[in-house]
Order: C-alpha cells, then structure tokens, then sequence
C-alpha cells in the first residue's frame, strides 16, 4: 500500500499548490481584496450554495425588521414598523459592494459581494446589520375604492394636524379615477409621516408652522414643494409605487436639511 499512498499524498500536494497559486494571484489581481477575504470568497458557505432571495426578509442586530424586494428593476424596501415603501437606486460601490439610495441621494442599504447587508436609518445613520430570516411576499400597494380615498385622506389630516398643532388640511387637485385612487392615499399616508418626522426634530414645530395644506397633484414626474403655506406633492400614477416622492423627499421640500 505504499505505492498507492505515496501518489495520493503527491496529488493532494499538487491540488494545495493550484490552491494556494489562485488564491494568490487573486489577491495580486484586486490591490483592496485582502488574503482573509480572498480566501473567504474560495471557502465554501451560505451565500456560495444559493444567491439571496429575490424577495428576502431581514432582522437587523436591533431587532427590527424589513423586507427587499428585487424581483421588478426597481428594488423596493418596507421596515416592518412603517407603511412606506421606500424606492430604492441601485449604484456599484467600492470593492464590489451594492448601494441602494432614496431618491434624494442617502444610503438606506449596503449589500456586500460577500452576501452581508447593512441598513443606515435616522436612528443608526452609520449602520446596523442586518441577517437573511427567510423570503417574503412582493412589496405592493393594495387597491382601493375612491370611497375609500376620502377615509385615507382624513386619516391623514388627523396624524399631520396633530403633529403640526394646528389644521392641516389634505386634498387632491384632480378627479381619484379607480386607477390612481391607491396611489393617491399612498401618498397621503407618506406626506403625513413627513410631518410627523418633522415635528419630532428640534426646529420641527417652526418648520410646520409654515404649512396649511397638503395637496396631492398628478404630473410627469413625482416631485414636492412648499409655497404660500401649500405642500404639494405630484405623482404619477402610471408609474406606481415609484411614482410618488419619499418621505425624506417631501421633509426636504418642507424645510429639512
């Protein structure tokens, strides 16, 4: 059996030298890749077995929770205790990461090549992690009568009233048709969580103090701006959930920096 042994422990030699030849010219290949991370991407693990979910549930080292959605090209995101749905930019970062943006430019996701997820909040802008629990279901918004749209619409008042301590009103300029109607209290809802933001930072109550009225308007692309005591916020029905400005962006309009 001495034969036989000797020409196996000749060929798993040779298979550590190939080894160990690629690992280093992977390194010499990617000046920032590390040998502990060169060798982590040619080890075996979760993320080598199967690719994240399209749509994956995720519990951050806080607790909390949110879902990704990537199964449209434009990927969406909804913490577990917030009804928005946040729109999301998807850009190369460095070393192969991905960054996902809102739509005034802040990072709200790092997904690494590695399979790591990083979430920045207000409460955590410099970042908590965040683990894979499982899939979810697509992120939508649920259709509703335009009986509906006017209970939507009160709702709304009552929380940004509340929030800005005086009356604030809440309207739509054009006709709710079945289609938009959905789109219309979405964007209420997420109107009324800027002014509830708002009022919870230090200059918040000055800042409210300038806004009367909510209208929510249709045009060619989502957009929001404060004038003579009017919030309004355009949307585009036809283009869905991506077609209605963030909370962040409507705090923007109102004053917020």
């Amino acid at each position: 059996m001495a034969a036989p042994l000797t020409a196996i422990r000749v060929l798993l030699t040779l298979a550590l030298g190939l080894a160990a030849g690629a690992i280093a010219s992977q390194v010499l290949a990617s000046p920032s890749l590390t040998l502990r991370e060169a060798l982590m991407s040619n080890r075996p693990g979760p993320g080598s077995k199967a690719d994240p979910p399209t749509i994956g549930r995720y519990q951050t080292d806080e607790g909390g929770q949110f879902v990704l959605d990537r199964s449209n090209p434009i990927p969406l995101l909804k913490f577990e205790d917030n009804p928005e749905i946040w729109v999301l930019q998807a850009a190369a970062g460095p070393r192969g990461d991905t960054i996902y943006r809102n739509d005034i430019g802040e990072p709200m996701l790092r997904a690494t090549r590695f399979g790591g997820m990083t979430v920045f909040t207000q409460r955590r802008p410099d970042g908590s992690a965040a683990a894979l629990e499982g899939t979810s279901s697509p992120l939508r918004i649920a259709p509703l009568s335009p009986t509906v749209l006017f209970n939507r619409f009160y709702q709304a008042s009552v929380r940004a009233s509340r929030a800005a301590q005086h009356q604030v009103g809440f309207e739509t300029r054009e006709d709710a048709t079945p289609g938009a109607a959905a789109l219309l209290a979405d964007a209420a809802m997420v109107a009324s969580e800027a002014l509830v933001g708002i009022a919870g930072r230090p200059n918040g109550r000055a800042l409210l103090s300038r806004i009367d009225d909510v209208v929510i308007a249709q045009g060619p692309r989502p957009a929001a701006a404060l004038q003579k005591g009017v919030l309004t916020v355009t949307i585009v029905p036809s283009d869905g959930v991506a077609g209605r400005p963030s909370s962040r962006r409507i705090e923007h309009a109102a004053g917020v920096r």
